[in-house]
């Protein structure tokens, strides 16, 4: 009791951090479907939001682990803290230069900084405490990037999507000068929630920066030289694979979502945004659903079912109509909500020293989210269907499967009672 005590306060702080990665991740939907229609994007041109959000997480993956390594997870979170509400300020210069290279910029940036705190956070919230109720922690605290992902579309949507965007059509009737104001309108209406959000984030810093947080050793052992040595380890292997794949399935279920409403059914952006507020309703219940099963199941088990029901979900997807077809894909939502901190708990479980690294390699492969929206946009451009797409969804979730199965090896030996 003594040390749960200890560590209840860090663990509060640490867990709104999950919060608002997730409100900010959950932006990039609405801000999708804007910015497309403001700048008249293609599909993978629209893409690109998702691109310059996650290659950030290939780039700095790696540094943000050296900071963790020689300077501890404190010092990690206050310099993501920092980048993330610096990305937030530049959204002001980018809506006034009409620039949608600069609103990519922007993006980058604050990437940047989510990419320092998640891998100082995923892998701090699992070492403080019991480390046999790890997953269990890390998927209660992912649960509130659950609670965002149900908040933000709606609060987007209020105040991003104010009024439907004009077609093409009406674009192309429009004098010059009538066009540009009409996308400098367009484009001022995202100042204002992501100056709120830098401000508050801000706020969140100076917190941390006068709060005590312990600094958590992991356990010595055998240990690898550098990063890439974690990769030793199979179940690291196998982590920074399924993870890349996961991600890359999730950013685009929920990213393109609106995008598939529009396409596939006519559905406006006002009324579509339900769903996707929905979407995140459902990710977030899934989390804690999933967070309660795991008392009494093994989470490998839990991601084997949870990725069995995604790729069927995909199926009806890809070969169904009508409504039918956007519930499958928001009830997608809620089978993939345990599938990151369970791939990135069981990627990490074990290794001792080496666990910063793995976390570093592991959110590195968050890069997915960068690689795989672009192909599955690419496959609704070239075909004009965007149900197709969705058969790179189907394989991503089909990878996640394998994870699990191919990792149940090493959740048997270690001998764990219901956790990993």
């Amino acid at each position: 009791m003594t040390q749960v005590k200890k560590y209840t306060f860090a663990i509060i702080l640490i867990t709104s951090l999950f919060f608002f990665w997730g409100f900010i991740h959950n932006l990039d939907p609405i801000l999708i479907k804007h910015l497309r229609s403001a700048f008249s994007l293609s599909h993978f041109q629209a893409s690109l939001v998702d691109s310059a959000v996650f290659i950030a997480y290939f780039f700095l993956a790696i540094p943000a682990g050296i900071i963790m390594k020689r300077y501890g997870y404190k010092t990690g979170i206050l310099v993501g803290l920092s980048l993330f509400a610096l990305g937030c300020f530049l959204f002001i210069p980018a809506a006034n230069t009409i620039s949608y290279p600069f609103f990519l910029g922007a993006l980058f940036v604050l990437s940047c900084g989510l990419t320092i705190l998640e891998t100082a956070a995923n892998p701090y919230i699992t070492v403080l405490g019991d480390p046999e109720k790890a997953t269990q922690r890390l998927n209660f605290a992912q649960s509130f990037n659950g609670l965002a992902a149900s908040i933000a579309p709606i609060v987007g949507g209020v105040f991003i999507l104010a009024e439907e965007p004009k077609s093409v059509d009406e674009l192309a009737s429009m004098s010059e000068q009538a066009r540009l104001a009409y996308i400098q309108a367009e484009t001022s209406l995202v100042k204002g929630p992501y100056l709120v959000l830098g401000l508050l984030i801000l706020v969140v810093a100076v917190l941390f920066f006068f709060t005590k947080l312990p600094e958590i050793k992991e356990e010595e052992g055998t240990s690898s030289k550098g990063f890439f040595g974690a990769l030793l380890h199979k179940n690291v292997r196998w982590g920074v694979c399924a993870q890349f794949f996961y991600i890359g399935a999730q950013i685009y279920v929920f990213s393109f979502l609106l995008v598939f409403a529009e396409d596939a059914l006519g559905m406006s952006g006002q009324e579509g945004k339900y769903y996707a507020g929905l979407a995140g309703f459902l990710f977030m219940v899934g989390r804690f659903v999933g967070t309660f099963f795991m008392r009494y199941m093994k989470p490998y088990k839990l991601l084997i079912l949870y990725s069995m029901m995604s790729c069927l979900l995909s199926l009806v997807v890809i070969y169904g109509t009508g409504l039918v077809t956007l519930y499958a894909l928001v009830g997608i939502t809620f089978f993939m909500s345990i599938m990151f901190p369970t791939i990135f708990a069981m990627g990490i479980a074990g290794i001792g020293a080496d666990t910063k690294s793995a976390s570093s390699l592991i959110i590195m492969s968050i890069v997915g989210g960068a690689v795989i929206p672009p192909i599955a946009s690419k496959v609704t451009d070239i075909t004009g269907n965007i149900h197709l797409s969705y058969y790179v969804v189907f394989i991503c979730f089909v990878v996640v499967l394998l994870f699990g199965w191919n990792n149940r090896e090493k959740v048997a030996v270690r001998g764990d009672k219901d956790e990993i």
